[in-house]
């Protein structure tokens, strides 16, 4: 109890200075109770109005497809009389960066998060520390979480310079004078396959870093077309030492979902994984595909590999069930089943012996930001 006492003390003035950023908006912190319905805590205003702290959860939090855990904090403010709300959850650490590196959010949206990130910290601050120990001075194990993205940063930047050096010197063979064309025509094939090569490199670091950073992360926001387009690069460039290609079909805008990025590296990694498993020897490539519909993302994972015997078909997804031998592993989709029961979502499996599996996972997505509908700021 004190040190709740001690966290609604420290808040008053994060959220006063974010009602001054605001035009004077009254800015409230609430509680998520047993119910899931939000409970102000605090508020910039000594006397807020009804209008001012009451949140129609329905029309937020709720519509976008948010988790509201029982006892978790959130900071909102009304930005207009009979406007839109905006909301943050407390976290200890800054969102993820938009993916593409554009900032859409508004300044509201900012203003309210980086409260959220002040009121995260105060509280894990205030956060009685179990008695032990003191924890060392360095954190072996956070280190080596940090090492593949620190690897792929500083190994991203020489192979861009790289990159821009390739282009110039192509700019440069195709504007000697006096070259021989066919001794020019394959100078500058062979300058576009290495400048592939370094592309193709670029793509795994960043999928490395990625990989690396969604394998640190709880729930959150985050956008599910970049996260398996990510998991393809990374396990494509893993399964070209075998031979094998993984091509990747889509032409849809990010979707955001909340929930642990992390999973759908796994998710991907399975299906990609039993799908090269059972195309091993064949010159088919694997094809992932992204579809989106109003209501959901779905990704079709095909294969024209070995394919499932049709009395084993209703045996895939069972607990500790695969169709490979002793001693090459696997555990079967019983994992992949899990995953996307988490997001609430769907899988199917169509397959037929000597030509292949086809994997259907439909996960479904909110209303998303920027659509044709209202929207919160």
């Amino acid at each position: 109890m004190g040190a709740a006492a001690g966290f609604l003390n420290g808040v008053g003035e994060v959220l006063r200075q974010a009602s001054v950023a605001l035009g004077g908006r009254t800015v409230t912190l609430y509680e998520a109770s047993e119910t899931g319905d939000l409970m102000p805590r605090a508020s910039s205003s000594l006397h807020p109005g009804y209008h001012e702290t009451k949140i129609d959860l329905d029309t937020t939090l709720r519509r976008w497809g948010h988790i509201i855990p029982p006892g978790s904090r959130w900071i909102a403010a009304r930005v207009a009389d009979e406007g839109p709300w905006v909301i943050a959850p407390l976290r200890s650490r800054p969102p993820a960066p938009p993916p593409d590196g554009r900032e859409r959010r508004s300044p509201q949206r900012l203003t309210i998060e980086l409260a959220g990130l002040c009121l995260g910290l105060i509280d894990r601050r205030g956060t009685a520390e179990p008695a032990g120990p003191p924890p060392a001075a360095a954190d072996p194990l956070r280190d080596l979480l940090t090492l593949p993205s620190v690897i792929a940063h500083e190994a991203n930047n020489p192979l861009a310079a790289a990159r821009a050096g390739l282009q110039l010197a192509a700019e440069t063979v195709g504007r000697l004078a006096g070259l021989d064309p066919t001794a020019r025509h394959d100078l500058l094939v062979e300058l576009g396959e290495v400048e592939e090569a370094v592309d193709r490199t670029i793509d795994f670091l960043r999928a490395v870093a990625d990989r690396a950073r969604g394998s640190r992360t709880g729930p959150e926001r985050f956008d599910v077309v970049g996260a398996v387009r990510s998991a393809v690069a990374l396990e494509s460039m893993l399964l070209r030492g075998r031979g094998m290609r993984v091509e990747l079909a889509d032409d849809v805008e990010p979707v955001y979902l909340e929930g642990d990025r992390n999973l759908v590296y796994e998710l991907v990694s399975n299906l990609v994984r039993n799908a090269a498993d059972a195309t091993t020897g064949k010159p088919d490539p694997i094809t992932v595909g992204l579809e989106r519909d109003p209501e959901a993302v779905r990704m079709v994972v095909r294969d024209r590999g070995a394919g499932i015997p049709e009395h084993l078909l209703g045996r895939v997804f069972e607990q500790g069930f695969t169709t490979k031998t002793a001693g090459e592993g696997g555990t079967g989709l019983v994992v992949v089943r899990n995953i996307v029961a988490g997001f609430g979502g769907s899988v199917k499996l169509e397959s037929v012996e000597g030509q292949g599996t086809t994997v259907v996972v439909q996960l479904p997505a909110p209303p998303q930001r920027g659509s044709a509908e209202p929207l919160p700021v």
